[in-house]
């Protein structure tokens, strides 16, 4: 009977899964009336785990359990920059798994540290191509093959992903614009996120809608855009964690042909929207964040006013806040004479 209580609370999620999603969509006042058009952001830092992560984190665990892949006990492994991760960590304790992850070595203690105290296992490993055999996601793979009853959720290629966004954050988007959206624009990791809210969104408008992928430096998304996947190049790196890539994943496959533009954000420019965005809306976000809201804030731009263009927030920078908030940190990559001058005193670890 306790099992089933929920149902006579029709307002109450039913547990951590329960949670995910239906996060509000934010307009971003500041950027909006400078621009004229109306710049949202969907607040994804607000889901139960902390990011967009966990929706497709349940998505990939739900589908291995469909296949019967997944039985109760068993161990979901994958290779994450970090939020999908602790997307995974939470998911798999609320569903009665074990959770490994690998992760590139470069990423956010934090990340590690609360996946950790989730009680998964996080193996950091060198920073190598996805060519390389011991990159991230090749090991969480062959962690898979060797030990029982473990599924290798597989974020980069696996449609459940893509189906995440598809079937939830997309129609989300719909719903709470009443269908008034001119561009929908993001950066990639895996690209779930883009590929599943862009296929949703170009249907329900007979393609009307524009979609614009944003990459930062490091990645060869932008490069393989514009060249028409002919002489894709890498460039630089970055400060920013859990987008940009070294290849055209599976789920990005499922929406390239399309997209409509690309937008490459230098660091300089997402590290002060970041900082913009906190002082002038009190919105505290990630680099990722800032780099999607980069792209939206030059679109509105270039259309002029009366446009809607609609991002997302795929976490906070609570996780970053060592870093990006340090003086020594960007001095060391050469972020920090960049801020303008107004900001630098916001700029409060050493």
């Amino acid at each position: 009977m306790l099992k089933n209580a929920v149902k006579s609370f029709p307002k109450v999620a039913d547990g951590f899964i329960g949670a995910i999603g239906r996060t509000p969509l934010v307009r971003l006042n500041s950027l909006s009336e400078e621009t004229g058009c109306n710049i949202l952001a969907k607040a994804e830092f607000l889901n139960p785990g902390g990011s967009i992560k966990d929706r497709a984190a349940w998505y990939v665990i739900r589908d291995a359990e469909k296949k019967g892949t997944l039985k109760r006990g068993g161990t979901v492994v994958e290779g994450t920059a970090g939020n999908t991760g602790i997307g995974l960590a939470h998911a798999a304790r609320a569903r009665g798994y074990n959770c490994v992850a690998y992760m590139p070595d470069i990423m956010a203690q934090a990340k590690v540290d609360t996946m950790r105290c989730l009680g998964a296992e996080v193996k950091r490993v060198p920073v190598v191509p996805y060519s390389d055999p011991e990159n991230f996601n090749h090991q969480a793979r062959r962690y898979a093959e060797t030990h029982p009853n473990t599924v290798w959720t597989d974020q980069f290629d696996n449609p459940a992903n893509f189906r995440a966004h598809y079937e939830t954050t997309g129609p989300e988007i719909w719903e709470q614009t009443g269908g008034n959206i001119d561009v929908f624009t993001c950066a990639t990791g895996t690209a779930g996120t883009l590929a599943g809210v862009t296929r949703y969104l170009k249907e329900k408008t007979d393609g009307r809608m524009r979609a614009v992928v944003a990459d930062p430096p490091g990645s060869v998304v932008y490069s393989h855009f514009m060249t028409k996947g002919k002489n894709p190049v890498i460039e630089g790196d970055t400060y920013v964690e859990g987008v940009g890539q070294g290849r055209i994943t599976g789920n990005m496959s499922r929406v390239y042909d399309i997209l409509d533009a690309a937008n490459s954000i230098p660091d300089s420019e997402s590290l002060a929207m970041l900082y913009r965005l906190m002082l002038e809306d009190g919105i505290f976000v990630g680099g990722s964040s800032a780099v999607n809201i980069s792209s939206a804030y030059r679109i509105a731009k270039e259309l002029g006013p009366g446009k809607t263009i609609v991002t997302v927030i795929p976490d906070s920078a609570h996780k970053y806040a060592p870093r990006v908030f340090s003086k020594s940190y960007l001095e060391g990559r050469g972020l920090y004479d960049t801020l303008p001058e107004d900001y630098k005193k916001f700029v409060c670890l050493p």
